[in-house]
């Protein structure tokens, strides 16, 4: 696909994909922590609450994703550091990974909520529909794989966050000012 903008002269990302980058690592860390408490808490109005919250955060974090997704194909990001070849391999299969979790465990995420038969209405305003027929061995075979598939996102993003303090504190190349808002 051709890219809209040319790569910045400064090196760094746009304010945009700051921005979609951050609001997405901030939501994607506070939606897994929420699952993880959800898990833990025996049935009760605050867990159907939460439920419900970490639903809207799943959508939240799918629309976030589909514009960071638009905006990356049609905004080129800045030059790749000089780095071992087998780093670069790795770093782009992460972030390309990582793309595909962005949308993979939310739709999981719906389709299980739908089959379930607990529909998602967004903000306890916009109803929406289901992504799935209601059927409880559907819900039960989905459900395992939206776990699974959270737990692969999280290891990636430990890896992705592995990754950048190596370029800050051991390469020291500013790898990492790159994205950081507010610099430049």
């Amino acid at each position: 696909m051709a890219h809209a903008s040319p790569t910045s002269s400064t090196g760094r990302y746009s304010g945009t994909a700051i921005a979609l980058h951050w609001l997405l690592a901030l939501g994607i860390a506070g939606t897994f922590g929420m699952g993880l408490w959800l898990d833990a808490l025996p049935m009760s109005p605050l867990k159907f609450k939460l439920f419900n919250w970490h639903k809207w955060a799943g959508v939240t974090i799918l629309a976030l994703s589909v514009l960071r997704l638009v905006w990356r194909l049609s905004h080129r990001p800045p030059a790749d550091l000089p780095m071992p070849r087998w780093q670069a391999v790795v770093a782009h299969g992460t972030h390309h990974l990582l793309y595909l979790l962005f949308f993979a465990v939310p739709l999981l995420g719906w389709a299980y909520s739908s089959a379930a038969g607990r529909p998602i209405v967004l903000f306890g305003v916009l109803p929406l529909p289901d992504f799935v027929p209601v059927d409880p061995a559907l819900a039960d075979a989905i459900k395992p794989w939206h776990g699974s598939l959270a737990w692969a996102m999280a290891l990636l993003v430990a890896m992705h966050v592995a990754g950048a303090l190596k370029h800050q504190l051991i390469d020291k190349d500013g790898l990492i000012g790159r994205m950081l808002p507010g610099r430049g």
